[in-house]
């Protein structure tokens, strides 16, 4: 039996991202999260198998809403007793939990089906600039985005086989 790692085997290893959530708008921030804990960046994605990637965030004190939604978004939930409801605002809710807000956002673009604990277990979320998990981290997301798929450029001659017809 062969003890090399295949392509396949490779494909599915869980690789550690990092992102700075210093400014950043936090709808857009945790839909790329979200992207990465599915691991729809990678070529191997599949919706019924679990084969996204970790993802530490720092700085979550520091998310940016657009608009008046720092002053008008309600988070709720309930206690299940009668007259339970609870409604925290989100000036309060950013004191309090700042992870709360960005594991609330990222949980609602997930898809809802029995990976999306598993998903979110996957995230770890710090409301200032210390990660315990510097060391595990691979990427970085200087910008906020994923890294995509390589895309030949023709400078490297990659596209030497089609010429173009001049007239």
């Amino acid at each position: 039996m062969s003890q090399s790692v295949g392509n396949t085997a490779l494909a599915y290893a869980r690789v550690w991202h990092t992102v700075d959530a210093n400014g950043r708008t936090l709808g857009k921030l945790a839909q790329r999260i979200a992207l990465a804990l599915m691991g729809k960046h990678k070529p191997i994605y599949d919706a019924g198998v679990d084969c996204g990637d970790y993802v530490t965030v720092t700085n979550a004190r520091s998310v940016v809403v657009s608009g008046r939604k720092s002053e008008q978004k309600l988070y709720r939930h309930h206690t299940m007793w009668p007259g339970g409801l609870k409604e925290i605002p989100y000036d309060t809710m950013m004191e309090k939990k700042p992870d709360e807000i960005i594991r609330k956002a990222v949980s609602g673009m997930l898809p809802k089906n029995k990976l999306r604990d598993r998903r979110l277990a996957r995230l770890h979320i710090f409301s200032d600039e210390k990660n315990p998990f510097e060391g595990n981290v691979l990427r970085r997301w200087e910008d906020g985005q994923t890294p995509g798929p390589q895309i030949p450029s023709p400078s490297l001659g990659f596209y030497k086989h089609q010429q173009t017809r001049t007239r």
